[in-house]
C-alpha cells in the first residue's frame, strides 16, 4: 500500500501522518541498502587484502626457495673455481663462449633472414607433409582466406581406406599462421595417418580477404566438409579436430552444422572465457584492466581495418617475459651445437604474423574474449545465424592440461556447467562429451609436443572409432601407463566433478561487469575517435605501422641486412670450423648457468609481481558493488529443471516394454556400464564389434544405431527399475535370452574380473529373465552354470532346467 501511494504522491493531497509512514519506508530501505553496500565494500576489502597476503607469501616462498638452491650452488661451486689452474679454465671458457656468441647471433640473423623471405612468399603453411589443394576458400561465392588441403602420407606410410573417417584439422588463427598441427612427423596429423584415416587440413593465408566475415569463414568450412562428403561417399562423418583458437571454431561449425560433423576434438581451445582460479590464471584479467575491446578496435583502425596477429603474439609473449627476453634465448646460446636446428624449424611458425579483418576481431573479442556469449547462447554471426551449442550432436572430446596458463582447464572445461546444469541434462539431449586432462603439459605441447602425439593424441585416434557406442552422459578419458600398455578407460563424471578443478565461480560476476564497461566503451569510442582515425590513418600509414612492430623489428635488426651483422655469417663459418667447446665439467660453466637463473629469476619475480598487481587492480575495480551490480544485470545462467518431464523423455520411459531382441542387449549392457561408473576401451571395443558385426546390429544404419541407444539410455536413466523388470517384456523367447545374456557376458570380459555390482546386476538380469548364461559361475565360489556343449545346445533349443534360473539359484 505505502508503494502505491508513494507512486502517487504530489498528485493528490495525503495526511501529514501517510506522508510520515512513506518517508520512513523510503528511509528505511535506503539505510539498508547503504547498510549493505558498506557491508559489500567491507568484503571486497578483506578478500583483497587476503589475495595480497596470498601473493605476498607465493613471491616469497618462490624467491626463497631460489635463494636457498643459489646459495647451495654458489657454496658447492666456490672451491672449484679456486684451484691452480684457473687461468687455463677461464681461457678455455671464455675462447668457448665467444664461439657460441658468434654462432647465437648468425642463428637469429637466419631466423630474421627466414622470416623477411617467408613474408614475400605469404607465409606459406609449416606442414610437415606434402598436401594438394582440394577447396581454395579465395574461390567461393563468399571469399576467405581459408583452404582445405589434403596430406599425403609419407613414404613408408599405408595409403588411407577411402571409405575410412575423414579427419579434419583446423589451426589456430591467433596471430600466427597455419600447419603447427602437423609440423612434425609425431603430431595430430601422424596419428591420424598412422590410424589409416585420410586427413585433411584447413589452412589460412595471411591476409583476409576484403569484407570477409567469421560467418564467411564457418560458411566456408561448412563447404569443405560437404566436399568431403561428396570424395568419401560411404565413410562415417569427419572427424574435426581444433587447436586452440581453432576449437571454437570447430564447436561454431558443429553447433550450426549439425548434419555435416563427426565427433569434434578441441585440443587447448578456451571457450569459458570467465573462468578460471583466482591467483592462478592472469591472462583473463587482462581484457578489463586494458579497457575491454577498445585496444582491439583501436588497433584495427590503425591498421587500416586490418588487426595485426602480432599484436596477440606479443601477448602471449608476454605472459612470461623471462622465458621470451631471456631463457629461450639462453638456452639456444648455451646449447647453440645442438639446438639451432630446432629454435630455427619452430621459428618458422613462430615468427610468421597473419592478418585479421576489423569486424573479425571485433567479433573474437566482443562475443568471446571479454563477452563470454557462446556458452550462454546469445552468440550471432553477421549474417544473423545464432550460434547454440547445445545443438551439437556428435561426441565432443576435449583435451586441457593442468599446465596450459593460456588455456587452463576451466576455461577448457567450464562450458559444459554453464550449458547443462546437471549430467543427466547431457543424457537426456542424448550427448556424449569425453574429457582428458594433462597434468603438467603447456599450451603449445598440447598440439606441439611429440610425447603429447604419442600419448593423448595417440589414444584418442585408437578410441575414435568406438567412441559413438558410448551411451549419452559425461565422461573423463583416463589415460594410464602400465608398464609397456596403456590402458584407457572412460569414467562417468558429474557437473560437480568439472566444478571442483574451479575455485569457485563467484568472480565471474566482475568479468560480467567488464563486459558491460567494454559495450559502453566501446560506443562511445566508435561516436569520438574511431572517426578521426579511419579519415586519418592511410594505407602508408598502416603499412608503417606494421613494419615498426616490434616483434618485426627484432626480426630486421637481427638479421643480415643490419650492417653491423653483415659479416657474422662468415664469422660463424670460422667459428663452426675451429670449434673448440669447453668440457662439460668446467666450473665456468657452471657458474654461467647459475648466473643464467638469477638473471631468469629476477624476471620471474617482476612478472609474479605483475600479475598480482595487474588481479588485485582488476579485482579493487570491478569488485565495488556497483559494478558487480552491473555484472549481475548482464550474468544470466541457464536454470536447471526436472528433464525428465520432457516429452521426449516421457515418451521414452512409455516405450520401456517396447523393443525387442536388439533393445534388450542394448540396455543391459548400458545397465552394466552404469553400474561400474566406467567403461574400459577394451569393453567398448567388444561392444562396437557387437553393435557393428553381429545381426540384428550389422544391418543398421549407423543413425538407427545411435537413435537406439539414446533411447535405451534414456530408459535406463528415468525409467527407474522398470528398466530392469521389462527386459521380460523385450527378451520373451528363451532362445532370445540365453543368447542376449551370452552376448552381453562376452563384453563385459571374464567373471573373475567384474567387481560386486557388476556382478550383483548381472546376476538381476539372469533373476529377471529366469535364464542362467553359459559358462556362468558366482565368483564368490558357488558355481551355478552348465559348461560344455550341452548348456549351449540346450539354450538354443530353450528347454532344460538348466538354461532357466529360479530366485534361490540365482
Amino acid at each position: 500500500m505505502i508503494d502505491e501511494v508513494s507512486c502517487i504522491r504530489g498528485h493528490i493531497d495525503v495526511t501529514p501522518q501517510v506522508r510520515g509512514m512513506i518517508d520512513s519506508e523510503m528511509n528505511s530501505r535506503y539505510s539498508q541498502a547503504m547498510h549493505d553496500t558498506w557491508a559489500n565494500v567491507g568484503e571486497q576489502m578483506q578478500m583483497l587484502a587476503a589475495l595480497s597476503a596470498r601473493h605476498a607469501q607465493a613471491i616469497g616462498r618462490n624467491q626463497l626457495q631460489a635463494a636457498t638452491a643459489a646459495w647451495t650452488g654458489w657454496r658447492d661451486l666456490l672451491p672449484d673455481l679456486l684451484i691452480p689452474r684457473a687461468d687455463a679454465l677461464a681461457a678455455e671458457y671464455i675462447r668457448d663462449a665467444g664461439q657460441r656468441f658468434v654462432l647465437f647471433l648468425d642463428t637469429l640473423c637466419q631466423r630474421g633472414d627466414a622470416a623477411i623471405e617467408r613474408e614475400k612468399d605469404g607465409f606459406r603453411p609449416v606442414l610437415a607433409f606434402n598436401y594438394d589443394m582440394i577447396v581454395d576458400g579465395r574461390t567461393l561465392p563468399d571469399p576467405v582466406n581459408y583452404a582445405l588441403v589434403r596430406i599425403h602420407p609419407p613414404a613408408g606410410t599405408a595409403a588411407p581406406r577411402e571409405d575410412a573417417r575423414p579427419w579434419v584439422i583446423i589451426d589456430p588463427r591467433a596471430g600466427h599462421g597455419s600447419g603447427i598441427g602437423g609440423f612434425k612427423s609425431e603430431s595430430e596429423v601422424g596419428v591420424a595417418l598412422k590410424h589409416g584415416h585420410p586427413v585433411y587440413f584447413v589452412i589460412f593465408f595471411r591476409d583476409p580477404e576484403p569484407d570477409q566475415t567469421l560467418a564467411d569463414v564457418c560458411a566456408a568450412e561448412a563447404a569443405f566438409l560437404r566436399e568431403l562428403h561428396n570424395r568419401h561417399p560411404h565413410a562415417p562423418k569427419p572427424l574435426v579436430t581444433g587447436n586452440c583458437q581453432g576449437g571454437w571454431a570447430a564447436m561454431i561449425l558443429a553447433a550450426t552444422h549439425s548434419d555435416l560433423m563427426g565427433p569434434v576434438v578441441i585440443a587447448g581451445a578456451p571457450l569459458s572465457y570467465w573462468a578460471g582460479e583466482t591467483g592462478r590464471n592472469p591472462f583473463r584479467y587482462f581484457g578489463g584492466i586494458a579497457g575491454g575491446a577498445v585496444p582491439a578496435a583501436l588497433a584495427a583502425d590503425l591498421g587500416g581495418g586490418k588487426f595485426d596477429g602480432a599484436n596477440l603474439v606479443l601477448n602471449f609473449e608476454m605472459l612470461n617475459p623471462g622465458k621470451t627476453w631471456f631463457r629461450k634465448n639462453y638456452d639456444l646460446f648455451a646449447n647453440v651445437d645442438r639446438d639451432a636446428s630446432h629454435f630455427l624449424d619452430f621459428e618458422r611458425w613462430w615468427s610468421g604474423f597473419y592478418f585479421m579483418n576489423e569486424n573479425e576481431i571485433r567479433w573474437i573479442v566482443e562475443n568471446l574474449f571479454i563477452g563470454n556469449r557462446l556458452t550462454r547462447g546469445e552468440a550471432v554471426l553477421s549474417d544473423g545465424t545464432p550460434v547454440d551449442l547445445k545443438r551439437i550432436e556428435a561426441p565432443v572430446i576435449v583435451f586441457a592440461s593442468h599446465g596450459d596458463n593460456i588455456t587452463p582447464p576451466q576455461q577448457a572445461l567450464n562450458w559444459i556447467p554453464d550449458l547443462y546444469p546437471t549430467a543427466k541434462e547431457i543424457e537426456a539431449c542424448g550427448r556424449v562429451i569425453i574429457y582428458t586432462l594433462h597434468d603438467s603439459i603447456g599450451h603449445l605441447g598440447i598440439f606441439v609436443s611429440a610425447q603429447v602425439a604419442n600419448r593423448q593424441h595417440e589414444q584418442i585416434g585408437s578410441v575414435i572409432k568406438t567412441i559413438e557406442s558410448l551411451a549419452p552422459g559425461l565422461y573423463e578419458m583416463l589415460i594410464v601407463k602400465s608398464g609397456e600398455a596403456t590402458k584407457v578407460s572412460f569414467e562417468a563424471r558429474s557437473i560437480d566433478d568439472v566444478l571442483k578443478l574451479d575455485d569457485g565461480r563467484d568472480e565471474e560476476v566482475e568479468f560480467a561487469a567488464v563486459a558491460g564497461w567494454s559495450e559502453w566503451a566501446t560506443k562511445t569510442y566508435e561516436l569520438t575517435l574511431q572517426p578521426m582515425l579511419q579519415a586519418l590513418v592511410t594505407p602508408d600509414i598502416a603499412a608503417a605501422q606494421k613494419r615498426l612492430h616490434p616483434l618485426r623489428q627484432q626480426q630486421y635488426l637481427l638479421s643480415h641486412r643490419n650492417p653491423l651483422l653483415v659479416n657474422i655469417g662468415e664469422l660463424a663459418h670460422e667459428m663452426r670450423t675451429h670449434r673448440a667447446p669447453a668440457a662439460t665439467d668446467n666450473p665456468l660453466l657452471k657458474l654461467e648457468k647459475m648466473v643464467a637463473d638469477a638473471i631468469e629469476r629476477s624476471w620471474d619475480l617482476y612478472r609474479d609481481s605483475r600479475d598480482a598487481g595487474i588481479e588485485l587492480l582488476f579485482h579493487g575495480l570491478y569488485g565495488t558493488p556497483w559494478m558487480k551490480h552491473l555484472g549481475t544485470l548482464r550474468r544470466a545462467r541457464r536454470q536447471s529443471h526436472d528433464v525428465s518431464r520432457l516429452p521426449h523423455i516421457q515418451e521414452a520411459i512409455s516405450k520401456a516394454k517396447l523393443g525387442g531382441y536388439a533393445e534388450g542387449i542394448v540396455r543391459m549392457l548400458i545397465l552394466l556400464a552404469r553400474t561400474r561408473g566406467s567403461v574400459r576401451r577394451d569393453r567398448l571395443e567388444r561392444s562396437d564389434r557387437l553393435l557393428h558385426s553381429r545381426p540384428p546390429f550389422n544391418s543398421m544404419t549407423p543413425e538407427m544405431r545411435s537413435r537406439m541407444i539414446y533411447e535405451q539410455s534414456l530408459i535406463v536413466e528415468f525409467a527407474g527399475p522398470e528398466a530392469i523388470t521389462s527386459l521380460e517384456d523385450l527378451l520373451s523367447d528363451p532362445v532370445d535370452r540365453y543368447s542376449a545374456l551370452n552376448l552381453v557376458l562376452d563384453v563385459a570380459g571374464p567373471i573373475a574380473d567384474m567387481d560386486a555390482p557388476t556382478v550383483a546386476m548381472f546376476k538381476r538380469f539372469q533373476r529377471t529373465l529366469l535364464t542362467m548364461a553359459r559358462d556362468w559361475y558366482d565368483p564368490e565360489g558357488a558355481v551355478a552354470s552348465p559348461a560344455g556343449d550341452d548348456g549351449a545346445e540346450r539354450g538354443r533349443t530353450g528347454s532344460g532346467a538348466s538354461s532357466r534360473l529360479t530366485e534361490s539359484a540365482a
